[in-house]
């Protein structure tokens, strides 16, 4: 997995660079946008879990350099704040949600970890560019940093039931180890744009990391910890500059 993030940084990075072979452009549109992402953690040994809710979003810039035939290239790159993190569903061996005996309300447990997340995708589109709808794809790495993390739970960690099911428990006071976070991230959508207004695109991507939070030498407790999640977001991006071609349609 590690070798297929090299390789896509490296395409990604060289979309830009290259010497065009299509027909040229040369545009840039800035803008933010906004969304929801829905995740998880993979944790060996498993946690059972549902998924974590949050608010995603941050500032995007755009720079499309050509249309190869009918596809029209570009690579973006966003900074983003993401609320990530894990539920769990605490269950007995009847898949039950566990009772505590102290606050008799099923236990929960949540946790919520803050990022600045940084992706950059290579980019194909095909459809319209300057009026009306282009459906597009994208890839690319991304890389994030935790700024904190905060804890939801509605009981004292140390009267946890002994009726639940999944024993494993040491992340429930564990706090992130590896505040850097790595891993490929890639989606699809659909964009709508009027040369008066600007782009509107509606998209969602699904991110996997190939990170860990905690650490994962054969003396600690995890044998990995890494990211998974969905993203739903809108974004809207305004030109700044716009290619002098009367093809462009």
């Amino acid at each position: 997995m590690k070798r297929i993030l090299l390789i896509l940084t490296l395409i990604t990075l060289s979309l830009a660079g290259r010497a065009q072979i299509g027909d040229y452009r040369s545009e840039l549109a800035v803008g933010g946008g906004a969304g929801y992402v829905f995740s998880n953690i993979g944790f060996l040994p498993e946690v059972p879990q549902s998924m974590h809710q949050g608010l995603f979003g941050g500032l995007a810039v755009r720079y499309t350099c050509e249309k190869y035939f009918s596809s029209i290239c570009a690579l973006t790159a966003e900074v983003n704040f993401a609320q990530l993190g894990w539920k769990e569903n605490i269950l007995d061996r009847d898949d039950q949600p566990v009772i505590n005996s102290l606050t008799n309300q099923p236990e929960e447990y949540e946790r919520t970890i803050n990022y600045i997340q940084i992706p950059v995708f290579a980019r194909l589109g095909w459809g319209r560019e300057r009026k009306g709808v282009q459906f597009f794809v994208q890839a690319g790495p991304q890389f994030g940093v935790c700024i904190g993390e905060q804890t939801k739970t509605n009981f004292e960690l140390r009267y946890r039931s002994a009726k639940r099911v999944s024993q494993v428990v040491a992340q429930d006071t564990m706090s992130v180890e590896r505040n850097f976070d790595y891993g490929i991230t890639a989606g699809l959508g659909l964009e709508f744009s009027h040369p008066k207004v600007g782009h509107f695109m509606l998209e969602g991507r699904y991110y996997y990391g190939l990170g860990d939070i905690y650490r994962n030498s054969k003396r600690d407790y995890f044998g990995r910890s890494n990211f998974a999640n969905i993203v739903v977001k809108l974004t809207y991006l305004f030109d700044i500059q716009k290619t002098d071609n009367p093809k462009i349609k």
